[in-house]
């Protein structure tokens, strides 16, 4: 089958695009008002971005309380989603006030940022603490502004649990992502196995 993004008439139930650029890693984005009221939401669209220096971003449908805090202070921390978090991480995406803190509705523990004035989830196994270098609002082909907000955050420090540290490295065997499907499909691990450049054969 094909058919046209602009009509999108796919003729499913369901519009497949999400299934298709999948798996996702989920950015569990944790922020802080200039009024000191709590924000924790899961982001599908996210990702890393670079690593010189290291680059995450995540992008918003809609301007959400995430992205009103960080325009407000300029720092976000993102948390890692273990399959033992996962319902908790799913409780903290309820459509909810403002005033609402997720890390509450979700009994999660609002850790601080060492270095970065937001709070990430003292449970996960890993969490990233980042300062904001960019905010767009992405434009369609036209050059037209979309309802789609990225932001781009420069990662200034690392958190990691000990017990998913094995022989030098960060284990993911062990520490066990959920990553974010199409639908409300989710996916955990499979067999992990390596596969070396062709450069690195000989």
């Amino acid at each position: 089958m094909f058919y046209d993004t602009e009509t999108n008439a796919h003729g499913m139930a369901h519009d497949p695009f999400k299934a298709i650029v999948a798996p996702r890693p989920i950015g569990w984005i944790g922020t802080k008002g200039r009024d000191g009221i709590r924000n924790l939401s899961p982001y599908s669209f996210f990702n890393a971005v670079g690593d010189r220096p290291k680059m995450v971003m995540f992008s918003s449908s809609g301007r959400k309380d995430s992205l009103r805090n960080v325009e407000e202070t300029g720092v976000f921390t993102a948390s890692f989603v273990s399959r033992t978090l996962m319902d908790r991480m799913n409780e903290s995406s309820a459509a909810v006030a403002y005033e609402t803190d997720e890390f509450e509705l979700a009994g999660l523990t609002p850790a601080p940022g060492r270095v970065v004035d937001a709070p990430y989830v003292g449970e996960a196994v890993a969490a990233l603490e980042c300062r904001v270098t960019k905010i767009l609002t992405l434009p369609d082909m036209d050059g037209n502004d979309t309802d789609s907000h990225a932001v781009f955050g420069q990662v200034v420090g690392i958190h990691i649990a000990d017990e998913v540290i094995r022989n030098g490295r960060f284990d993911l065997a062990v520490a066990d992502p959920i990553m974010r499907l199409g639908y409300m499909d989710y996916a955990g691990m499979g067999p992990i196995f390596e596969l070396k450049r062709p450069s690195q054969r000989t």
